[in-house]
């Protein structure tokens, strides 16, 4: 899954497309470089990160995802937690809806993915952007993302008919995690196939590694690509990219090894 941001802000390559036609141009690179999904999004969910307007959000991603659409022939997702920019994005090409706020008690943009029998990325996270890395606490992280996504399952099923096959699990490294807790998570993932869903990644240049091992954001391709191997051997089936081409070298040859384990 190849990363487009239109956003000042994001954390690894905010301002690098700034407008619609510099973003498609980064997209369809990431085409070239084999990305299999592209995922739009228009409001930066780093720790601390602003909000940003409805209108501000669809002004941005809208045009992109049009114009992607009728370019590129793979799926694109729509990384938001607004019900509307989600509607606007399913009825302009996207197929997929990336919410990073699936802790949530509000249906509405649930609603928005049964409608339109779109796929949905489950993301688990603690607390809002904002705050959310203020002060994370679990008692053990493993079992509580698990059971988050146990029920999670249920409720989109029981409450709004959501089908566990148009859900995609993600276990939401950095986003109301510390350190020890992603590591934990990035250990155990293997746990989370219990649950029959396909499983998603995203570790790419995130500042835990800075934490862990000093790199700073221009140096963390090494261990991003470490974790993705390491996922894709514990059965993760979606690797959440900005490195696109360096990535998928690394999977495929993680893929060719495991296929040949005895």
């Amino acid at each position: 899954m190849g990363v487009v941001n239109v956003t000042p802000d994001s954390f690894s390559d905010g301002g690098k497309f700034p407008d619609a036609t510099a973003a498609v141009e980064h997209g369809l690179r990431l085409v070239e470089q084999g990305a299999e999904i592209l995922d739009i999004g228009g409001e930066s969910t780093r720790p601390g990160a602003e909000p940003v307007g409805e209108e501000e959000e669809l002004r941005r991603v809208i045009p992109v995802v049009e114009k992607l659409a009728a370019k590129i022939k793979i799926p694109i997702s729509i990384d938001t937690t607004k019900p509307a920019v989600a509607r606007a994005a399913l009825q302009a090409g996207a197929s997929i809806v990336n919410d990073v706020s699936a802790n949530r008690d509000n249906d509405t943009l649930w609603k928005v993915v049964s409608d339109f029998h779109a796929g949905y990325i489950c993301m688990h996270s603690q607390g809002v952007p904002p705050a959310m890395q203020n002060d994370p606490a679990y008692t053990d992280v493993v079992r509580e993302v698990g059971e988050f996504f146990q029920e999670q399952l249920g409720t989109l099923l029981n409450r709004i008919g959501v089908i566990p096959e148009q859900v995609v699990l993600d276990v939401g490294i950095g986003f109301g995690k510390t350190l020890e807790h992603n590591l934990q998570l990035l250990a155990n993932l293997r746990g989370f196939t219990k649950l029959r869903r396909p499983l998603l990644l995203g570790v790419s240049r995130k500042s835990f590694i800075e934490k862990l091992l000093g790199a700073k954001l221009n140096e963390r391709l090494p261990a991003s690509l470490a974790c993705a191997t390491l996922a894709v051997e514990s059965s993760a089936q979606i690797i959440r990219a900005h490195d696109v081409a360096e990535t998928v070298q690394a999977v495929r040859m993680a893929e060719a090894v495991l296929a040949r384990r005895k």
